[in-house]
């Protein structure tokens, strides 16, 4: 088991941490997209539509927060999960 733990905190963690940091300056350079086009709907709509994936990037990466937590507790590699 420790060898699954140690997958899971030195490998599975930061890839999440590092593809939530991913989804949440997408979601930014959306808003400020949005934002520097206010006059161009091209432009606009380009940065609605980098918020909205960078929203669905961020539920992505919370869910598999959960699904990772749900299977180590089930295979008993541990219940604690950052």
């Amino acid at each position: 088991m420790d060898l699954l733990e140690g997958i899971k905190t030195e490998i599975i963690n930061p890839a999440i941490y590092l593809l939530l940091a991913l989804a949440g300056v997408y979601f930014v350079w959306g808003v400020f997209s949005y934002v520097s086009n206010q006059e161009s709907d091209e432009g606009r709509e380009k940065g609605k539509q980098h918020m909205i994936w960078g929203v669905i990037g961020v539920a992505i990466m919370l869910s598999a927060f959960g699904i990772v937590k749900m299977i180590a507790g089930t295979i008993g590699v541990g219940s604690y999960m950052p």
